[in-house]
């Protein structure tokens, strides 16, 4: 299902229904509510205009065109559809996983696009993407190639991550805000059976180098970090790494709140020196 077809039919069964549409009648808000561009929205809304379900109003705004609207017929699901699947987010995982070989892939745009069902014009934004990130190498009249992982690489990263990072927190002590530091350790949590997931707000570190106010420290996690982030979101998949990665969030935001920067510092840099069991596994294996 396209994304203008998932925005349609999201909305119009909400219309039918009678259930509370998600954001305002605007691409800015749906767009923002569906985390998609506007052009997806645009379509959508037009759709549903021609179908009479919505309309323009005397302020050219677009309302719900309640005379129009037929309820579901008894028997007619209500279900709100499934989202369609995220090709960037598919696309990725199985990049991230075949870098992990440690050897540099070629990518073909035409056999890529193909295997994915999408057009080539669709995944040559997400290679951009990727190429932004770190993931991919962008060779002249060649195409693409996979950044290979290697172990050399992320302990260099983390070393200077680390240094970085426990800098930016010095600096930020005197911004920190208790309340927005709460937000964080709420967004962290524990699953509380076996079939539950866990929770895991990554904000933290953004958060701290952004109350840093340092301009080349922010530099270098812009420019360095994407690649990583990708990795270790990958990594966070699995279930007992992402609750480790809770209870060491935990552990810093708790001591950040109680200002215990000593507690705080040492569980800062134990969480980004050793909480990849995954990849360090990985890499030992080959």
């Amino acid at each position: 299902m396209s994304l203008k077809n998932y925005i349609k039919n999201d909305l119009e069964v909400r219309l039918r229904s009678g259930q509370e549409l998600p954001a305002p009648l605007t691409l800015e808000a749906l767009s923002d509510h569906y985390q998609v561009s506007f052009s997806p929205v645009r379509l959508a809304l037009a759709e549903l205009v021609d179908a009479g379900l919505l309309q323009k109003g005397a302020n050219r705004r677009l309302e719900i065109n309640e005379g129009k609207i037929k309820p579901l017929k008894k028997g007619q699901s209500a279900a709100l559809p499934k989202p369609p699947t995220d090709m960037f987010e598919l696309i990725t995982n199985d990049f991230v996983k075949l870098s992990l070989q440690g050897e540099p892939v070629d990518i073909r745009e035409e056999a890529t696009a193909k295997q994915y069902k999408i057009s080539r014009s669709s995944l040559r934004i997400i290679l951009n993407r990727l190429a932004g990130a770190g993931i991919l190498d962008h060779i002249p009249r060649r195409g693409w190639r996979l950044r290979p992982f290697r172990q050399e690489d992320m302990q260099a990263f983390l070393e200077v991550r680390e240094l970085l990072e426990l800098k930016a927190l010095e600096l930020a002590k005197p911004r920190l805000v208790k309340e927005e530091l709460q937000q964080i350790l709420d967004g962290n949590v524990i699953p509380e059976s076996k079939d539950a997931e866990a929770l895991i707000d990554n904000s933290l570190h953004a958060y701290i180098i952004e109350k840093a106010g340092n301009h080349y420290i922010q530099d270098f996690f812009q420019r360095q970090g994407k690649y990583y982030d990708i990795l270790f979101d990958w990594e966070d998949q699995d279930r007992e790494t992402a609750i480790e990665t809770v209870r060491q969030h935990q552990a810093i935001l708790q001591a950040l709140i109680a200002e215990d920067w000593k507690t705080a510092r040492k569980a800062l840099s134990y969480h980004i020196k050793d909480n990849h069991p995954i990849l360090s596994k990985i890499v030992k294996q080959s």
